[in-house]
């Protein structure tokens, strides 16, 4: 794991490419030495009801949830939090030029003990990673 998952705005859409932003996250955390490339899930689901800041329908949002098993050190939390965050700013930055856009993210830890897992990804993997 980790398993990514992003909530935005839908009027967000018509200047933000969502796929290729998972696509950019899921990239970001290919590249982290700890998330086991065959764990990594990044989907974005599209909130069409929203009441933001001062009422202005033009604003928008993308939170980002990044969950991770349990075990890993604060520091390397930290990083992989900043790492990802990073890529979401970097890719949403021309976008935030001409719009107002909130971003954030928060990371979470799932207690193994009730976190059942089970999938043939890596045996369909070109990389076995």
């Amino acid at each position: 794991m980790p398993h990514v998952h992003i909530d935005y705005s839908a009027n967000l859409e018509a200047g933000v490419d969502m796929g290729a932003l998972c696509e950019a996250i899921r990239a970001t955390a290919a590249e982290i030495e700890t998330f086991p490339t065959a764990g990594i899930r990044v989907r974005a689901t599209r909130v069409d009801h929203v009441a933001m800041a001062d009422g202005d329908a033009e604003h928008g949002f993308i939170d980002l949830s990044l969950r991770l098993r349990e075990g890993r050190s604060e520091q390397v939390k930290h990083d992989a939090m900043t790492r990802i965050f990073d890529a979401l700013k970097d890719f949403v930055a021309p976008a935030m030029e001409s719009r107002s856009i909130a971003l954030s993210v928060e990371l979470r830890e799932i207690d193994a003990t009730f976190s059942a897992k089970f999938g043939n990804v890596r045996d369909h993997m070109v990389d076995q990673t």
